[in-house]
């Protein structure tokens, strides 16, 4: 694997030179002195990165410049200064190359190690293989992983299960672990006991990912391979791989590895249903089928790359914001007796049944998943670079010129904590997106932002929920659950802010009426 210090962030960020409109009578952003960003260092230490950004704002206001190593950092704090981060054409402001660090972990064919025009083609793809037909059509096997299955169905699911392995079989393809998998993953809880919730959470997401996007052959023969070697892909990111995503350390080196098995598993699978005219409904399958705008089929290597982002955006992200959204409700009666409220309206207003129309009816634990990822954002940093210099105002009627080549952060992180927009913001209060309230959209405009926004919006978001709400409903309705451990910390020296430690959680199966 390659390692040079070009090939980092730092240094590209460094290498882009600041231009600003000669004639313009502007002003630049307050920039911050080296005192200031010295003075704020134990801040970050040892509160973590919003509590020193949230220390710089307050000193410079929502607009400043940081000169790190030669380049020039800008913070955009707030929605009033956000639109053209968000809607900017990607002439005047691009992501750039500040996601590199994604290039060995998905590959060099996909992504950001292509030119925008194949990168865009390529995440019409992804929008196209989560968009709301296929969604509907994900619900089912997302509740069969989750869900005891009635003795009828749980027959017809076995049979269904039993035929396909038989179907392989007959194919020729390698079946030696091929096995008949469980339908129900909280079924082997029993009646009470105590579990880390992360690590369930990770599970459940692991197996609806493996039925959902990558497929019935991997689900069945090798699921729990894949996600050992997903697993040391997830694991080296880090603040040092953002920065220095080539260096060559242990966990790069398994994460190389581990992406080249990757690709090979899913290479073989995308032959077998090439070579036998297999058909699925699967994400894999989207994939595989989809053709670029001068109709060239999409290559095996571009296929792997691009279903190893999305088990990373499906599995890694959500997996995240479940522990976050089960950690607050558990550690706050109130809102979790609303929540529990709400599934007995639904239960009495469809039955036990779930589906698609009946997970878009639960606008209470929709905010309460909102809340946890406004609360922590699995991205808490956006970037990207200044091609042509462009205008903002601040909320104070400040005028400030953000000249070409300077580096523009947007804080996710800072922004959700706005007291201006949200009331009391550290405090966890789901019914700030309820009617009458709804603070995000008082805000304005990108005031909530943790699925990004604009061109760059994330074509997960709704998948996304659908995978939480799944797993959250049934956890509500079937098990009374208390939260043992201390509430956890942010383990903010990650790239993700993660849940710190495990967390512990006590269950004893119960069913609302």
């Amino acid at each position: 694997m390659r390692f040079s210090p070009s090939s980092s962030v730092v240094t590209k960020i460094a290498r882009g030179s600041t231009t600003s409109d000669p004639t313009s009578t502007k002003s630049l952003p307050p920039a911050v002195n080296g005192i200031a960003l010295l003075g704020v260092l134990p801040t970050l230490f040892t509160q973590g990165i919003r509590a020193a950004i949230a220390s710089l704002y307050t000193k410079f206001g929502s607009v400043f410049t940081i000169n790190l190593f030669g380049s020039k950092i800008t913070f955009l704090i707030g929605p009033e200064v956000s639109v053209h981060f968000f809607q900017g054409a990607e002439s005047e402001i691009s992501q750039g190359e500040f996601y590199e660090f994604t290039v060995p972990m998905f590959g060099q064919e996909v992504g950001h190690g292509v030119d925008f025009a194949t990168r865009n083609e390529q995440n019409s793809f992804c929008i196209d293989a989560l968009k709301t037909s296929k969604l509907r059509s994900y619900v089912d096997p997302m509740l069969q992983e989750v869900e005891v299955l009635p003795a009828m169905n749980r027959t017809s699911a076995l049979l269904d299960s039993y035929i396909y392995t038989l179907n392989l079989m007959s194919s020729n393809l390698q079946c030696d672990n091929v096995f008949m998998f469980p339908l129900d993953y909280f079924e082997k809880w029993g009646q009470e006991g105590i579990i880390d919730l992360k690590h369930e959470l990770d599970q459940v997401l692991m197996l609806i990912s493996g039925r959902c996007l990558l497929g019935k052959e991997i689900r069945e023969k090798m699921l729990d391979e894949f996600y050992t070697l997903f697993h040391e892909i997830e694991n080296s990111l880090s603040l040092i791989n953002f920065f220095l995503p080539y260096i060559p350390i242990p966990a790069n080196r398994r994460r190389d590895a581990a992406r080249i098995k990757l690709k090979e598993i899913l290479s073989e699978t995308v032959r077998s249903r090439k070579r036998y005219n297999q058909v699925e409904e699967d994400a894999l399958q989207n994939l595989i089928d989809s053709k670029y705008k001068d109709g060239r089929s999409i290559s095996e290597d571009e296929v792997t790359g691009l279903m190893i982002g999305l088990i990373f955006a499906g599995e890694h992200t959500n997996s995240l914001s479940s522990a976050w959204t089960g950690s607050y409700l558990l550690n706050d009666a109130k809102c979790l007796m609303t929540a529990i409220e709400e599934q007995k309206k639904i239960i009495k207003k469809f039955g036990r049944r779930i589906d698609y129309h009946v997970l878009l009816e639960m606008y209470t634990l929709d905010r309460c998943i909102k809340e946890a990822l406004r609360l922590h954002p699995t991205a808490p940093m956006l970037l990207r670079k200044v091609h042509k210099h462009f205008t903002v105002w601040t909320k104070e009627g400040h005028e400030y010129e953000i000249p070409a080549g300077h580096t523009i952060v947007s804080p996710t992180v800072l922004n959700h904590y706005i007291p201006y927009i949200y009331k009391d913001p550290e405090v966890y209060d789901p019914e700030r997106f309820g009617p009458g309230r709804e603070e995000d959209k008082v805000g304005g405009k990108f005031s909530y932002t943790s699925f990004s926004g604009g061109r760059h919006a994330c074509p997960g978001e709704a998948y996304g929920y659908m995978q939480m709400k799944v797993i959250w409903s049934y956890l509500l309705r079937n098990y009374e659950l208390k939260l043992l451990s201390p509430f956890p910390k942010e383990e903010w020296r990650k790239f993700a802010l993660k849940p710190q430690g495990k967390v512990m959680v006590s269950y004893k199966i119960r069913q609302l009426a």
